[in-house]
């Protein structure tokens, strides 16, 4: 039987316990109200009221929630089926923090989803205070916008206004990964999970692409794939030289001066890529205006084990339901025997994949 949402989710927060009641009452409420906010996409397509434009969307939205499933093989179910206008431009802010000296987030524990390195607000101003509380406490902070996230199945998940208008690759890309994580996941292992569901979206799309997109919209995805994947090597190349800088124990003034220079090295070694390779396309900007070791940890916990997850679709010949037989069979192994079939040797693990 179906637990009604409203009782699962206020057990889920009660069972946490008191000290962290407001966090979880708002959680509550972001999510009761998101709920409440879904109309079935087949109610707005018929509806004569519903925007021209949002309905061109709504229907290339389900045809790609359509292939997630026949094609995908990803899970078919109520998930991305409906809408919700939230009326604001992400549907929660994530918070990620890591102390001065570390390249290792903190973590919070939930009754559910286990231990995350970063901590959800369905408000702006409720990630800001927080975040605030911990840069008062001598935190390394990062406050970022998400413009979906999956209940892991326990809801049926809505299309929401804040990604519908992206272009039809990244609207496929969130589902995509959304609904991976329906496929596949492991309490208290971030990168894990998050790896696995961007080596689902990436080859997703690259299929999706592949049967209905055309040469412009192709050529856009792989070059953005390029820059993505450059990015993200940059990041965890500079993430690995500040851990093993953290591990060296100068004083804390020197051990300030030689941050600031890697990180001051990250951002020339940026720009170098941005006009060399990338045309001057500037799209990371905003990101490394002001970087910090949780920053970098956000872009971390979304690419270090993708390389690896695709080697093992590689290996099975590109057959995605024996992939995530195979994913699930990891996923029940402990954590080192985890890595290390995937490859990564747990006596060289970087403090990037030391999430415990």
């Amino acid at each position: 039987m179906r637990v009604p949402a409203v009782i699962l989710i206020a057990t889920v927060a009660l069972a946490a316990g008191c000290s962290h009641l407001s966090y979880y009452l708002q959680s509550v409420e972001g999510q009761l109200t998101l709920l409440k906010s879904r109309q079935e996409i087949t109610d707005l397509l018929a509806d004569p009221v519903t925007p021209a434009a949002l309905k061109r969307r709504l229907e290339q939205t389900l045809r790609i929630r359509e292939y997630a499933s026949s094609e995908l093989k990803l899970p078919d179910n109520q998930s991305y089926r409906s809408y919700a206008d939230l009326g604001r431009p992400f549907v929660v802010w994530n918070v990620f923090a890591t102390q001065e000296f570390s390249i290792k987030p903190e973590q919070w524990c939930f009754p559910i989803a286990g231990c995350v390195g970063y901590r959800g607000y369905f408000s702006k101003a409720g990630a800001d205070n927080f975040a605030g509380e911990m840069r008062s406490a001598g935190y390394d902070v990062y406050v970022g916008g998400v413009p979906a996230y999956s209940t892991l199945g326990w809801f049926n998940d809505p299309v929401l206004n804040t990604f519908v208008n992206y272009s039809d690759y990244e609207v496929a890309r969130l589902i995509f990964h959304e609904l991976g994580h329906q496929v596949m996941y492991v309490k208290n292992d971030t990168e894990f999970n998050e790896s696995f569901a961007v080596a689902v979206e990436t080859e997703g799309i690259a299929r999706w692409l592949e049967r209905y997109g055309d040469s412009k919209t192709r050529a856009d995805f792989v070059r953005s794939q390029q820059r993505r994947a450059q990015f993200s090597a940059l990041v965890i190349k500079h993430r690995r030289a500040l851990g093993a800088l953290y591990r060296s124990k100068f004083a804390p003034a020197e051990m300030r001066e030689r941050k600031a220079a890697l990180f001051e090295a990250l951002k020339q070694d940026y720009r170098q890529l941005k006009q060399q390779e990338w045309g001057g396309f500037a799209g990371y900007d905003r990101f490394l205006d002001d970087p910090n070791n949780a920053k970098l940890a956000s872009i971390s916990f979304y690419n270090t084990l993708v390389p690896n997850f695709q080697q093992v679709l590689a290996k099975l010949k590109g057959n995605l339901p024996a992939f995530y037989v195979e994913v699930k069979r990891l996923a029940a192994l402990g954590e080192k025997a985890r890595y290390r079939a995937l490859g990564v040797d747990p006596s060289d693990q970087d403090e990037s994949l030391q999430l415990k």
